[in-house]
């Protein structure tokens, strides 16, 4: 065993891997045996995967196999590779045109994630960087993502979370932040108007899969007099035809309906 390893996660991996390579499955006698641990460890460990969904139980033959969870997992990390393979183009196409940072991100509970950059020359300095976290709240890559959501749904997410200031243009009331991202949906692009950094200002649309689920957005972002407020629906326009192409990319049909029941 590895130094400084933890035993449970340890055994947890190993029934997890010994079930991979066993398309029928596994019995816990099986498993005790393969692996040389007791039956009553390996039960207690299979229970806990069990409840999580990693694995799953044939009630005919008593035989365990690894679960759906992972197939979800797995989904997720090949589409987010996906994405950002098709999408990377794209990006550099917008940034030339609009002269302006571009940002794509996911949304991980109630923080957006940047999973891929690209900058302008001599633009200025973003506090962004791929893989970090911001809140959703108060930027307009979150914003849009989060207009998938129902009215109740983001009211919840919103309460486990501090709605802090990060500038005197963020948005720390509730109601007002439902406010806003009605408007989001109502028009297709969110907005975010100085709310996480001061003297910047960015656009984003969002991004849809061959479902016509929403699962990513992109961005523009740059100084005030780049993108002024009374450019944003111009601005807008470029975002999400931008973002449109991306989403046919990834399967994407047009005339499928959104989560809104509209057209993209």
């Amino acid at each position: 065993m590895a130094q400084n390893s933890v035993q449970s996660i340890e055994r947890a991996f190993e029934i997890i891997e010994a079930l991979a390579v066993e398309p029928k499955g596994l019995s816990i006698s099986e498993l005790s045996q393969k692996l040389s641990l007791h039956k009553a460890t390996i039960h207690r460990i299979l229970q806990t995967l069990l409840s999580r969904g990693y694995v799953q139980k044939d009630p005919q033959t008593l035989r365990y196999k690894l679960g759906v969870k992972f197939v979800e997992i797995s989904s997720l990390y090949l589409n987010n590779i996906e994405l950002k393979t098709e999408a990377h183009p794209f990006l550099r196409e917008l940034v030339a045109m609009l002269n302006a940072t571009v940002h794509l991100a996911i949304l991980d509970g109630s923080d957006v994630v940047y999973i891929d950059k690209i900058e302008q020359v001599n633009s200025i300095r973003l506090y962004s960087s791929i893989g970090k976290r911001v809140p959703a709240y108060c930027t307009a890559l979150g914003k849009v993502m989060l207009s998938k959501f129902s009215d109740e749904e983001v009211e919840k997410m919103l309460s486990k979370i501090s709605l802090q200031p990060y500038t005197q243009n963020t948005i720390t009331n509730v109601e007002k932040l439902l406010d806003e991202i009605r408007t989001v949906r109502n028009r297709g692009f969110a907005v975010d108007n100085e709310e996480l950094q001061e003297g910047v200002r960015c656009i984003a649309a969002p991004i849809y899969d061959y479902r016509g689920q929403m699962i990513a957005a992109i961005s523009i972002s740059a100084p005030v007099s780049v993108l002024p407020p009374h450019k944003d629906e111009e601005n807008a326009q470029k975002v999400l035809e931008t973002a449109k192409k991306i989403s046919h990319r990834l399967g994407y049909v047009e005339g499928k309906k959104d989560y809104q029941g509209k057209e993209m």
